[in-house]
């Protein structure tokens, strides 16, 4: 049992690419890939796993010793990484986003962050990404709870490529990191013509408009593009600004959206509380007093199983509802997206 609802390796779900070289990458696919190679390359990576089968054994061979599954025992998993890191080793530790982020808390609170230790925490089926295994695996708080640690370095990848970007990066960064990884493949954001994904530097989707668009993960940032294009045949400019780093937040980038933007929307995959759009809020506040509206995981657990874009169309994580929230915020008026009368407020 992988206790993740995921195949082993090499199945129809996160396979390797054996349809052809045109099927779209899951970004946890690529750290898949990618870090059996950084391994063999830098002897203080250790993997970590939770009996996802993600892993192919064969694929560490070269490394003996350094992949180690220790079972589905999260605390567990996380003691090991601490004890590996103050050793002088830089584990990646994987296992599910609610897992990590609540099972583990404390060993990640006590252990990890307390010692500012280099564990890199790779978490897959962020937010409603497992939605087909119902609210139990569902990670709609990770976000809040990983950007409140001192000195945690937290990352949600919009694609493949910025997923593989992220793990070569976090090698160069001190303290740990938290890596939010989804489950299905989505496509490279903009055509693969989006720019440098840099930790800690937002990434500009769409230039300054009449309104900011503000989001993270791969869900939300197509969604966000979309929307710029529906805003667009009602002679609205929308901003898109990638926010792929919750914390550190690159506050200049907030600020310059928001600077002649009439209000900013944020878009993601977490409830509206405590995520992106409460650390977009918390900036402007302090920064540049603007009006937010938040699309977000309304305050509800999902009442059913489903599975991802069910979920997110049906509690408003689309690109209608950010039309509808941002031609609330600049005075307009629009019929589709959601019905939730308290979009538009901080």
């Amino acid at each position: 049992m992988t206790g993740d609802g995921t195949d082993a390796p090499g199945g129809t779900r996160g396979g390797r690419d054996d349809e052809g070289p045109a099927r779209p990458r899951s970004a946890r696919e690529s750290y898949r890939d990618v870090l059996p190679a950084l391994m063999r390359a830098d002897d203080r990576l250790y993997c970590l796993d939770s009996d996802t089968g993600l892993f192919d054994r064969d694929a560490f061979a070269a490394v003996p010793g350094r992949y180690l599954n220790l079972g589905i025992a999260e605390h567990n998993l996380m003691g090991t990484a601490a004890g590996l890191a103050a050793s002088g080793a830089m584990p990646f530790v994987t296992t599910m986003a609610t897992f990590a982020t609540t099972r583990a808390l404390e060993v990640i609170k006590i252990d990890i962050a307390y010692n500012a230790l280099p564990v890199r925490i790779v978490a897959t089926h962020g937010g409603l990404a497992a939605g087909h295994l119902g609210p139990t695996h569902h990670a709609l708080e990770d976000l809040g709870i990983m950007r409140m640690l001192p000195g945690f370095t937290v990352v949600v990848p919009g694609d493949a490529r910025q997923a593989e970007e992220a793990v070569r990066q976090s090698l160069a960064l001190p303290g740990p990191v938290y890596i939010r990884l989804g489950r299905t493949a989505t496509p490279d954001l903009d055509g693969g013509t989006a720019g440098a994904f840099e930790i800690g530097r937002a990434q500009w989707l769409r230039p300054p408009g009449d309104v900011a668009i503000i989001a993270c993960g791969p869900h939300p940032v197509l969604a966000a593009l979309r929307a710029a294009d529906l805003l667009e045949a009602h002679g609205v400019r929308a901003a898109v600004l990638n926010l792929h780093t919750p914390h550190p937040l690159d506050t200049a980038a907030v600020v310059a959206a928001a600077a002649g933007a009439l209000g900013v929307v944020t878009v993601e995959e977490h409830w509206r509380s405590g995520g992106l759009g409460g650390a977009v809020a918390e900036t402007l506040a302090e920064h540049a007093p603007t009006r937010v509206a938040r699309v977000g995981m309304p305050a509800t657990f999902a009442e059913r199983a489903g599975d991802q874009e069910h979920l997110l169309a049906r509690y408003g994580i689309t690109a209608e509802a950010a039309v509808t929230a941002a031609l609330k915020l600049i005075g307009g008026t629009h019929g589709g997206g959601t019905d939730d009368a308290d979009l538009s407020r901080v």
